[in-house]
């Protein structure tokens, strides 16, 4: 490449590092990904995400997204480590106890499109970014560009920071050298290359998950995966996962946390990142509690939102099953007479782990009949 051409670069890495990205790789754009996409769908591993199917073409090849697309520039921005819960609460997602990644990320993708315009003398119809939101391929696209590396858990692993990753990516018609992957292996590689090639015989993430998601190295059906059963999936979680949910209201970062690159982790420079670590104070019985009005002001501006107020109920009445909640009875018992007839299958089921169903009959008797617990254990029967 000429000097030019990478001193250019390198001052295009700098200023985005600026900007408050922590990595910033760049990668050829062409077709790559294909093959190990396509097996992981036909295996039927994306559970009901047909948005990742649909647009299973491109996002192994960024030329389908940005036509004239020559470059990838994929960006990291740690949000690590910070602690999952408060000591006995419900347990939620790391990346859940910040206000909206994707809002707070975009402001630093507008302010690295000026950056490029500035220094390659484009215009905004030749690049595109995203931040989880697109059909774009992040952490396939990051192994290559040398973010990290793929492990056994199918999770972007960097000798930098660990599991803690947020990825943003930049379609660019531009032609920048490519940085390449980790490992030489790798290079000209059409695909991810193995996963764990770094992970060497450790398998602490595949023995820990808790719903046994992690069915070959690499490869998470999402089925049975607890991020999938508590966040994606809108409807029943099925009887048979719900135990290995345990404590975790949203989402799991068990295949994260028990990994050994970990140790690398460094805490967040919160340039691109607004923590809200109140969340983690929040217990079951406020959750249970919850009415819409509270849960639009407690969780405005985060990703939990999105899960809604009955996703969030559902995934509560399974912890309070799995945990023992009895003082959360009262709350269980009310929530067995919601309106919505997620969070009434969910309640009943819970209330039933307590081994308190005649309470669902007595709550409900001075407003119809005693007869009313049929149906109430019709519906534990059939969720």
């Amino acid at each position: 490449m000429p000097e030019v051409d990478h001193a250019r670069r390198e001052e295009l890495r700098r200023r985005l590092l600026g900007l408050g990205f922590d990595v910033v790789r760049f990668a050829r754009a062409e077709a790559a990904m294909g093959p190990q996409l396509r097996a992981w769908l036909d295996a039927g591993h994306h559970a009901d995400m047909a948005w990742i199917e649909r647009a299973a073409d491109k996002r192994g090849d960024p030329r389908l997204v940005l036509p004239g697309a020559r470059t990838v520039v994929m960006l990291g921005v740690n949000y690590g480590p910070v602690a999952p819960s408060s000591a006995g609460g419900p347990v939620w997602a790391r990346y859940a106890l910040h206000a909206d990644y994707h809002d707070t990320i975009k402001p630093g993708l507008v302010a690295a499109g000026g950056v490029i315009e500035e220094l390659f003398g484009v215009t905004s119809a030749d690049y595109r970014y995203y931040v989880d939101t697109g059909p774009v391929q992040e952490r396939g696209w990051a192994t290559r560009a040398g973010l990290g590396f793929t492990g056994k858990n199918a999770m972007l692993i960097s000798r930098e920071f660990g599991n803690w990753l947020f990825l943003a990516t930049i379609l660019l018609k531009e032609e920048i050298a490519p940085d390449g992957p980790l490992l030489d292996s790798l290079q000209g590689r059409a695909d991810l290359g193995e996963p764990g090639l770094l992970c060497g015989k450790c398998t602490r993430c595949i023995d820990a998950c808790p719903t046994d998601a992690i069915v070959a190295p690499g490869t998470v059906d999402a089925r049975r995966c607890v991020s999938y059963q508590t966040i994606e999936n809108k409807g029943v979680i099925p009887r048979g996962l719900r135990a290995g949910i345990g404590n975790r209201v949203y989402g799991c970062d068990t295949c994260l946390e028990v990994c050994p690159w970990n140790r690398f982790a460094r805490d967040a420079r919160g340039v691109l990142l607004a923590a809200r670590g109140e969340i983690r104070e929040l217990t079951l019985r406020e959750l249970l509690e919850l009415t819409p009005e509270r849960f639009a002001e407690v969780f405005r501006k985060t990703a939990i939102k999105r899960v809604k107020l009955a996703g969030l109920q559902r995934n509560a009445c399974i912890v309070a099953g799995n945990t023992g909640a009895t003082d959360c009875l009262d709350a269980l018992v009310r929530l067995a007479s919601d309106a919505a007839p997620l969070v009434r299958a969910h309640a009943v089921w819970a209330v039933a782990r307590l081994g308190a169903l005649d309470r669902l009959s007595a709550a409900r008797a001075a407003e119809t009949d005693p007869s009313v617990l049929a149906e109430y254990a019709a519906e534990f029967v059939t969720y």
